[in-house]
């Protein structure tokens, strides 16, 4: 077999997947398909950014490898993230305009940092996109997500319903509360977590835990 023209590697957006520049793009295409149809339980339904490294693509290639990706897996790809500025802001493009889609089934959308003496509160669940602040109060009746840090307070659940889950890019929270159960961080939050998290009740208590998968893991949880 020798060496793989294909590998995959995870990143904080989503994935990045190298093509080796050597082997004739037909042939890579195939290998793709290969090698996202072995991992493609590993990576389950996911949406995620994609980079593409290795070796320059047309945009016509680009385009045969974002499908041959999603054709032999559950991935959806939103967009594709690499250092050009322009692609960059096509990509957060694609990205709001996928949870202002999601917005308009949940309802439920708020854009913006959130700081001292703020609250919001939601009859649903939540996005937010931008950061709760220390001494920012954030309650919902459903499920709280948030696309920046959590530093301030969080209430998911608020009508009593212990299966409502937190969300944050960043987990450093004052105060955490799901349904009945609340945990308190002390007056300075700690980092509960490395990374994008979750916070969850559990046989009476809360339990925060890293999410693997990519931002967009995220927006399984509107």
């Amino acid at each position: 077999m020798g060496h793989s023209t294909v590998v995959i590697k995870g990143n904080k957006a989503g994935m990045s997947v190298y093509l080796d520049p050597m082997v004739p793009f037909e042939q890579l295409l195939a290998d793709v398909a290969v090698k996202f149809r072995d991992s493609a339980k590993f990576w389950g339904s996911v949406q995620m950014t994609l980079s593409l490294e290795g070796r320059p693509l047309s945009p016509e290639q680009e385009f045969l490898v974002v499908n041959t990706i999603t054709e032999n897996s559950q991935i959806e790809i939103l967009c594709l993230l690499d250092t050009n500025a322009e692609r960059i802001s096509r990509c957060e493009k694609a990205l709001n305009e996928k949870l202002m889609e999601l917005s308009e089934r949940t309802g439920q959308f708020f854009k913006g940092d959130l700081d001292r003496g703020d609250t919001l509160e939601s009859e649903a669940s939540i996005v937010i996109i931008g950061d709760v602040g220390h001494g920012a109060r954030v309650t919902a009746k459903g499920n709280i997500i948030i696309l920046g840090e959590l530093k301030g307070s969080a209430f998911a659940g608020a009508a009593g319903n212990d299966g409502a889950v937190i969300v944050a890019l960043d987990m450093m929270p004052l105060q955490l509360r799901i349904g009945d159960h609340i945990q308190r961080a002390g007056d300075k939050g700690k980092r509960l977590a490395k990374g994008p998290a979750i916070a969850y009740a559990e046989d009476n208590a809360i339990y925060t835990k890293t999410l693997k998968k990519s931002l967009f893991s995220m927006l399984n949880f509107i």
